[in-house]
């Protein structure tokens, strides 16, 4: 997927510079890192769909506009823009319960693409981290500077071992607990991989930390050719859950946070009907959240 990319007279833009002068550069974003756009164009224009979901995103629009990407080719996936909306109407809910009782804390969003959650927790005292492969983090420090002290970029790469020494992850939590988000990240990895990371959290982080991701059932391994928004990408689904308790035998440190959540509740009883009959066949929600703890 080829994408270009433009200053559009917002704060990061020359004054009065034309579009002609502020083209920045050209990029080919592969596999996973063109996935980005979909959430992008799911809270941007979402709302047209689904409008009692809208999550209020003061950034995606604008950030579509900058990148000149087809938003209305990815908008006709509805079901990939009701799970993106739905997750982040949940997500938006769990973050701001976690910083009402620790509102000094830190958050981490690992892969976070070009996402801004921090508008919805930003309180003031709170810190936060965004981290990210390096090709997706220049994207983001172009289009999304950093502003202020108290958030900051740093490069990752989720597929290998040590992301949390490589994050500093020790230093930002200061002996206090941290929120960390991995959203739309865990499905594209290979499945030791994503137990080593859930293992990792667990021994890793101080007491009260929570974690929030989101799964699909592992029937969905090997179909992401199915999604109209994402099989065009190239990027394919390794990962899913089997069962809904197998996140927390990752490591013994692990404890459900909240309960974990189904896209189900979207459709109401006919949602939750179809998801008990196909249970015995899917083994998990065919999509969820969860948050866990240590």
């Amino acid at each position: 997927m080829e994408t270009s990319l433009r200053r559009c007279g917002r704060s990061h833009c020359p004054p009065g510079a034309v579009p002609p002068e502020c083209l920045l550069r050209q990029t080919r974003l592969q596999a996973v890192r063109a996935t980005l756009l979909i959430p992008l164009v799911a809270r941007a224009h979402g709302a047209r769909c689904y409008p009692w979901l809208d999550c209020h995103d003061a950034d995606a629009a604008h950030l579509l506009s900058c990148l000149q990407s087809d938003a209305e080719t990815l908008l006709q996936d509805r079901l990939v823009v009701l799970n993106v909306l739905w997750r982040t109407h949940v997500l938006k809910a769990w973050g701001r319960e976690f910083f009402a009782r620790h509102p000094h804390a830190a958050g981490v969003n690992l892969g976070c693409g070009l996402s801004n959650h921090f508008q919805w927790f930003d309180n003031g005292h709170n810190r936060w981290l965004d981290a990210d492969l390096p090709e997706v983090l220049a994207l983001r420090e172009q289009l999304l500077p950093v502003q202020g002290e108290r958030r900051h970029n740093a490069s990752i790469d989720m597929a290998r071992d040590g992301w949390w020494d490589a994050l500093e992850l020790d230093r930002l939590a200061a002996g206090g607990p941290l929120w960390l988000l991995c959203e739309g990240v865990l499905m594209y990895l290979p499945p030791g991989r994503v137990r080593a990371l859930l293992a990792e959290f667990a021994e890793r982080a101080a007491p009260g930390s929570v974690l929030v991701l989101d799964a699909i059932s592992h029937r969905g391994i090997g179909q992401a050719h199915m999604s109209p928004s994402v099989g065009p990408s190239g990027a394919e689904f390794r990962w899913g859950l089997q069962h809904s308790d197998e996140l927390l035998q990752a490591h013994p440190r692990l404890r459900p946070w909240c309960a974990a959540r189904s896209v189900a509740e979207c459709y109401g009883v006919f949602g939750w009907a179809a998801e008990a009959l196909s249970l015995p066949w899917s083994g998990a929600p065919l999509y969820s959240m969860h948050a866990l703890r240590v």
